[in-house]
Parts: structure tokens; sequence; C-alpha cells
């Protein structure tokens, strides 16, 4: 049986298998009747959608599904993956149900679904789910039925007075933000966050369309939000992605401060109040050496987990620390919540910045990132490194080259036949030229 859960849930072309009508109702039928079962009595569920214009219906074919099942389905409308995610525990429903496909183009979607504790689904609840696709045998006939959205703007507030109280009275009175809402689910909600804590905000890219989330715009495509906080003469800029669970900042001068930037500035933040009491911080493989060489500067360790915020996640609840996150600005407080949340990054960097009395640039100092080097090449056959002879020699000889002033990392690609060598170091022709020297002796050996 193929599987169709990844670690960020069912992602794919919306109107395509698994995300055609009526798969999306036997999701829901499924979802519906295992909870009933564990329950012993009919679930209830929230859902929300990003702005893409094949939102509506997937989640109206959702709630379908789980209808035919008789549990109970209400619908915050457009609202952010956290802002889901915070709506299943503070309304007491049983799971929440995003409809995003988060930074990726209008005409992808996805479902991804909570449990309470900010966790998503486990892994047997899905090959459950799968195998009810898969079976063809669930009720899940089209049937006539609207979206329950009676409570959707109740819903947003109580979502938006979360963040507000988490900022425990913060301030951003005679600040200037620039704020990117990537046309997604933040469009609606960011600028009347900042606003209510006293920014001067001018939001960009907040006018949806269902077709425009993301395009040229937002995290994933940040060019155009320095030459607009340059151009407004503001203090500094945040750009979300589609679902808003991402947040990337550009600082007064234009720079751009990426996720490694923010664990760094927010772990000499927790660090100053006592707030990191293990000393480390949670990362992924890919996050730049010159993250680990500042966090140690400061007697703070970096531990490194897959890419991913689902394994971010795991180390951060294995190790009991307080911040982790990617180079995405996908940045997890579990203290606060289990589930990355761009606009509550903002805050708290807001926050930070405001309490010590610097700018964004300032706030960043320290962090130097390193050159890096990315080389994809095509092979064969995927071998573990270690078990060719002449790759493994290479490798260490490099790794004795760079010595604690760069890192090598070598991985196959999950989806295509390729390895990806990558290299940090000081020099940028350097690793260029160890690269390439690595990448030939792996062509050679496994092509």
């Amino acid at each position: 049986m193929k599987k169709l859960f990844g670690t960020d849930g069912i992602r794919g072309l919306a109107g395509e298998f698994p995300l055609d009508e009526k798969t999306v109702r036997i999701i829901g039928a499924s979802l519906a009747r295992q909870f009933r079962e564990k329950l012993g009595r009919d679930a209830r569920f929230v859902t929300g959608r990003d702005t893409r214009e094949s939102g509506e219906w997937i989640e109206n074919a959702f709630h379908a599904g789980v209808h035919a099942e008789n549990a109970i389905c209400e619908s915050a409308a457009v609202i952010t993956t956290p802002g889901v995610a915070y709506l299943t525990k503070a309304f007491d429903f049983d799971a929440g149900i995003v409809v995003s496909a988060s930074h990726n183009p209008f005409q992808d979607n996805g479902i991804k679904i909570f449990l309470p504790s900010g966790k998503k689904i486990d892994e047997p609840t899905e090959r459950l789910i799968e195998a009810d696709i898969f079976a063809d045998q669930f009720k899940a006939d089209a049937i006539e039925y609207e979206l329950n959205i009676e409570r959707a703007v109740e819903f947003k507030q109580a979502y938006l007075a979360h963040l507000r109280d988490e900022g425990n009275g913060f301030s951003a009175k005679g600040l200037r933000i620039v704020v990117d809402c990537a046309n997604g689910a933040s469009s609606a909600l960011a600028a009347e966050l900042f606003a209510a804590l006293g920014a001067n905000v001018v939001a960009i890219h907040n006018q949806p369309t269902g077709r425009n989330i993301n395009e040229n715009c937002g995290s994933t495509h940040i060019d155009d939000l320095p030459t607009r906080v340059l151009a407004e003469e503001a203090d500094l800029g945040v750009a979300f992605d589609g679902d808003a669970d991402r947040a990337l900042f550009v600082d007064e001068k234009g720079k751009v401060v990426d996720g490694d930037a923010t664990l760094w500035i927010m772990a000499q933040y927790l660090q100053s109040h006592g707030k990191l009491a293990n000393s480390t911080v949670v990362a992924t493989v890919m996050s730049n050496i010159g993250l680990e060489l500042a966090l140690k500067s400061k007697d703070i360790d970096l531990l490194r987990a897959n890419v991913g915020d689902k394994y971010v996640l795991d180390e951060l609840l294995k190790t009991g620390s307080e911040i982790g996150g990617e180079q995405s600005g996908h940045i997890i407080f579990p203290e606060i919540s289990l589930v990355g949340d761009g606009m509550m990054t903002a805050l708290l960097v807001l926050r930070a910045i405001t309490e010590k009395g610097v700018s964004l640039s300032e706030a960043a100092s320290g962090f130097i990132q390193y050159p890096q080097i990315l080389i994809n090449v095509k092979v064969g056959e995927k071998r573990p490194f270690d078990d060719v002879p002449a790759i493994a020699a290479a490798a260490k000889q490099i790794e004795s080259e760079l010595g604690d002033d760069g890192r090598l990392l070598l991985r196959y690609s999950g989806t295509e036949n390729l390895a990806r060598v990558m290299i940090e170091g000081k020099d940028q022709a350097s690793i260029e030229a160890q690269a390439r020297r690595l990448a030939n002796v792996i062509e050679t050996a496994l092509s």
C-alpha cells in the first residue's frame, strides 16, 4: 500500500488523487470513525484553510465525510496553521485539520491533522486512513453540505487575543514594520495584530486572489521585502509563508535575517531571562556552522536534527529544550506551542529587540554566516557513504582540512537519485574546490 502521509500530512495537486473530492471525503469519514472508536463518542473537529482557490471545496469535502460519520465539524475559514492548532486545544476539539500546502504554489494543497497537544496524529492513525482510502469501501458519497462557519470570527479573534497575551503587555509603539503576508493566511490577521500592539504597519502582498499565494512574495520569495523596508525607512520587515508557520526578517539595513539568525537572537534572549535551562538550541543538519560557533561563544550547545519541523520537535521534547527551528524561519517555542507560529515568532523577536533597546541588525550581530556550497551528484545507487572506501577517504580528508572552522554534510535525496555534497567554511573558493573534488569521487564510485 502506497504511503500518502509525509512528515507534514498529505500534499499534492488539488483535484488529483489523493486531493480529489472523493478521497478527501474518505479522509474525513475515516478520521471521524477512528476517533469515535477511540473516544467512545462522536468526535468534534475544527478546520481552517489558507487562501488557495481549492481550499474551500477541499474543506467542504472533508466536512461532508466527517458529517457522514455523525461527527461535529466547525470551520474557522481562512486562518493560519498555528491558529488552527491553538483553537483545537483552546476550544476543546478532538483534532484540528488544516487545508494548506504551506509555501507551495497555489496549484498544490494539503491536509494536516493536529491533536490538542499540538502534535500531529500518529503514524498508526495515518496508516488506517490510507487503508480506508485504498479499500475504497467507505461511506463517502457526494452530499449537499455547507460549512459551519458560525464561530469563524470568534475563533480568529480568540487566536489574535492569544498572541497578544503572549506578548505580556509588550508595546511596539514607535516601530515601523513592513509585513509581507505572502497573499496567504496571515493577510487579514498580521496587520491587525501588530497595529493592536502599537506598531506603524505597512502591509504588502495581503490581497489574496486564490492564485497568488506565495507568488514572488512571502518568506519563500523574500527579494521584494528588503527594497520595501528601505523605501519605507522601516525598523524591520517580516515575511510569512502561505500558512504563516514561518517568519523571515529583514533588518533596517535591508539585510535578510534568516531562521538561524532568529535562533541566535532568541536563544540569547531566553538565556538572559533564565529560560534556557539546558543551554541547548535544536536546529537541523542544514543550519549554518556560523550559528553553532556563535552559540558556542555563549556556552550554548547546538543539537542538530534531520530536516523537517517534525524532527526538530521530536528533539525538543526528548531533550526538554526551549527553542528549535530551521533556516526557513520555522521556529518552535515548546513552552508556548508545539507548532511553529510565524506571527508569534515575529512578536517575540520584536519584544526581544525592544526590551534590549537595539535594532534588529544589532541583535543579530555576533552571528556570522559562513560561506556554503551545495552540489548535487547523480548516482546509480545509494550505498552508505562509509561503505565506499574512496568516498569515505575523500570525506575524511576534507573534514581534516576544514578542522573546527568548517563542516561537511553528505546525504542522499529522499526522492531522487542524487547525492548532496554540502560544505561550509571560511573561504568560498576553498570550499567550492573541496566540494567539486568530493563530487567527482562520488560520481566515479556510484555512477
